[in-house]
């Protein structure tokens, strides 16, 4: 007998398929969620609701991340869905911003597996998401480790790939081809991440203005920071700090 004619068998004697998710109920630090074609909440665990603010798991089901996300966001993570869906290949180690527990802007790593439908059709996604330095303890990606500490230490002065490259003792080319490889970002993006979640921080902690924050944290002006800070996490500065601030 076939592989998957004996994995077909099984899953197809199983009560509730949905069974399988209460696995991840029990790995710490572990989000997980599945999602229909249209965008819709299929199940999730308890970890993944308390940190969108579903209390209630009957009526998550249905719901989205728009209902839950601000709007951009929300936007890009249908994006990311709608990619992996048509082309059939998982979305590894895609860095994303969220806020934590405590409403802190975080980084975090999203794995995205299409689903399929006994007929073959796509007929939703697949995710696990876990928050940046917990891979990084697990010495998943040294090099991208090393160049996270040592941007995150040198933010306030101006940085470049060959800054970042010299500094883990790699060629840029090397650098690119890792750090795509660990988070499935550039240099330069990592960068701009980095930067802006020291920003956020600075926001959601301080009274400093706007303007100098951006300046502080590398960014040309107000204007180039608050575009930038505004495509990442779907907030304004300023409407961010007012969601962090009261």
């Amino acid at each position: 007998m076939s592989a998957n004619v004996i994995r077909r068998e099984f899953f197809n004697q199983m009560a509730d398929p949905g069974d399988l998710s209460q696995l991840f109920e029990h790995l710490p630090g572990v989000y997980f969620l599945v999602k229909d074609a249209m965008g819709r909440f299929v199940a999730a665990n308890t970890a993944t609701r308390e940190r969108l603010g579903a209390t209630d798991a009957e009526r998550f089901i249905g719901t989205t991340d728009a209902d839950y996300l601000a709007s951009e966001v929300a936007r890009n993570f249908r994006q990311d869905d709608a990619l992996v869906m048509s082309s059939r290949k998982p979305l590894l180690n895609r860095l994303e911003a969220w806020n934590d527990e405590h409403g802190q802007l975080q980084w975090f790593l999203t794995n995205k597996v299409p689903v399929l439908g006994k007929n073959g059709h796509c007929i939703g996604v697949m995710a696990i998401i876990r928050r940046y330095d917990e891979q990084r303890s697990h010495h998943t990606a040294k090099e991208a480790a090393q160049v996270v500490a040592y941007a995150r230490a040198h933010l306030r002065r101006p940085l470049t790939t060959a800054d970042l490259a010299r500094a883990v003792g790699v060629s840029e080319r090397n650098l690119h081809r890792k750090l795509h490889k660990a988070m499935g970002v550039t240099p330069h993006e990592l960068i701009l991440r980095l930067r802006i979640e020291a920003a956020g921080e600075q926001l959601a902690t301080s009274e400093t203005s706007i303007a100098k924050i951006a300046v502080d944290f590398g960014f040309c002006d107000q204007s180039a920071f608050t575009k930038h800070f505004r495509t990442r996490t779907g907030l304004t500065p300023r409407a961010f700090r007012k969601r962090h601030q009261g």
